[in-house]
C-alpha cells in the first residue's frame, strides 16, 4: 500500500495490477528484465533467443550459399568454398568466474572453447580473432597470465592468432575480464545436429560435469583443492581424425557446456522430433562430481564439461566408432543411450535410472551455475 490508497503486484505475465479501493482495477505493462536464466543456455535462453534473433531474421538472409547457418542453432556456422569444403566459423565470449580454478583459467578455457565448437563441426581449426576487455583496475600480472595461458593452447593446437581488439572499461562497469573469440576451421563437410535420426547411438567421450562442479563449488566457497575436483578444459582436436574416418556415420556433436548433457540432449530430440533414451547405469560421472552437485541440490547431468564431446553415431558402426575414440585418447569414453522415434511424444529425453524406471530429463531452467564460461 502506499498512503493507505493502492497496491502494486508484478505478476508472472509481466502484468502490473494498481489496486484503488472501491474503484474498477488498473493495469499497467510492466518491462521484462533480463536475468542470469537468460545466459545460462536452458530454457529461458532459448525463448530470449527466438524472440530477440530467429523470429527476426529473414530466412534468406541467415545462411551463405546453403552453408550451415542461423536456422540451424549450431555452436556455429559455415561458408562453401568453391572446392567444395566449408569454412567453419565459431564465435564465444567467456565470463567465467573465478578467472583462476583447478585445471585451468578464462585464458585456457576461452581457446578451447571455440577451438572445440568448430572441431564438433567437423572443422580442424586454423586461426583464431580475440576481444579483451579489462575492468579498470585488473593487475597487469593478472592479464598476462591469461593471455600466456590463452597464447599457450593457440601454439599448442597450432592455431594462427591473426587479429583481436582491447578494451578497457572504467572501474565498477565491469569486475574483472571478458575474453571473446571467433574460431576460423576448414571442414570436409560439416557435422549438423539436425542430422540425428532414430537407431542412432549416444557416446560421450568422458566424465560429465567436471567443469561445472569445479566452477560451482569454488562459488560456494568451498573447498576443492586436494579433493581431486578440477575442470576437464581441454581441447578435443585429437577427435578430428575419428570424425572424418566416420564422416556421413556421425549424425551430431556437440560439447556440454552450458546445460550440460541435459541441454544437448533436449536441443537435439526437439530439432529432429526424436525420443532420446539414457541409460543411466552407463553415464559417466565422477563420484566426487556426484558428491558436490548432490550437496548443492543440483544434476551433474546439468553441469558444464568443457573438455568432453557428445556425438549422435549410426547404431551399426557405434561400437567400431567408440573403440576409435578410446583410442585417440579419451579412454573414459563409452556408449550411453539410444535414439528412437518420437512417435506422440517427440522432442522428450528420458533417463532409464538403474533399477530400471524412467523419468523425463527436463531442458535446464533457471540461472544454474551463472558465469561458468
Amino acid at each position: 500500500m502506499v498512503d493507505g490508497k493502492l497496491a502494486y503486484v508484478i505478476t508472472p505475465s509481466r502484468l502490473g495490477v494498481l489496486l484503488y479501493p472501491y474503484t474498477a482495477l488498473r493495469i499497467v505493462m510492466v518491462d521484462e528484465l533480463i536475468t542470469l536464466a537468460h545466459g545460462a543456455g536452458g530454457r529461458e535462453m532459448g525463448d530470449l533467443l527466438h524472440k530477440l534473433i530467429f523470429s527476426r531474421v529473414k530466412r534468406e538472409a541467415s545462411a551463405v550459399n546453403g552453408g550451415v547457418g542461423l536456422e540451424a542453432a549450431d555452436d556455429g556456422a559455415t561458408i562453401p568454398m568453391p572446392d567444395g569444403r566449408h569454412l567453419v566459423l565459431s564465435t564465444d565470449s567467456y565470463t567465467v568466474h573465478p578467472l583462476f580454478f583447478p585445471g585451468g583459467d578464462i585464458g585456457k578455457l576461452a581457446a578451447c572453447g571455440s577451438i572445440n565448437d568448430v572441431v564438433m563441426m567437423g572443422g580442424r581449426p586454423l586461426a583464431m580473432v580475440d576481444a579483451i576487455i579489462v575492468a579498470e583496475g585488473v593487475e597487469m600480472r593478472v592479464l598476462e597470465k591469461v593471455f600466456e595461458s590463452f597464447l599457450s593452447v593457440l601454439e599448442e593446437e597450432g592455431v594462427a592468432l591473426i587479429g583481436g581488439d582491447f578494451k578497457v572499461m572504467p572501474q565498477g562497469s565491469l569486475d574483472s575480464i571478458v575474453v571473446s573469440t571467433t574460431c576460423i576451421g576448414v571442414a570436409e563437410e560439416p557435422i549438423v545436429d539436425q542430422n540425428l535420426r532414430p537407431g542412432d547411438k549416444i557416446l560421450v567421450s568422458g566424465y560429465l560435469g567436471d567443469h561445472g562442479a569445479t566452477i560451482l563449488a569454488l562459488q560456494q566457497g568451498l573447498e576443492v583443492e586436494g579433493e581431486g575436483l578440477k575442470s576437464d578444459v581441454r581441447a578435443l582436436t585429437p577427435l578430428l581424425k575419428v570424425l572424418q574416418k566416420w564422416r556421413g556415420y556421425i549424425h551430431a556433436a556437440r560439447d556440454p557446456t552450458r546445460g550440460g548433457l541435459a541441454a544437448v540432449l533436449n536441443e537435439w530430440a526437439a530439432k529432429t522430433g526424436t525420443v532420446i533414451v539414457l541409460e543411466g547405469r552407463k553415464v559417466p560421472v565422477r563420484p566426487i562430481v556426484r558428491s558436490y552437485a548432490e550437496m548443492l541440490g543440483l544434476d551433474p547431468l546439468y553441469l558444464a564439461s568443457e573438455g568432453v564431446a557428445v556425438l549422435g553415431v549410426d547404431g551399426e558402426v557405434a561400437e567400431d566408432v567408440l573403440e576409435d575414440v578410446i583410442r585417440a585418447g579419451f579412454k573414459d569414453a563409452r556408449i550411453i543411450g539410444e535414439v528412437k522415434s518420437g512417435g506422440s511424444h517427440p522432442g522428450l529425453v528420458l533417463y532409464r535410472s538403474e533399477v530400471g524406471g524412467h523419468r523425463i530429463l527436463e531442458p535446464p531452467t533457471g540461472e544454474l551455475v551463472p558465469r561458468i564460461c
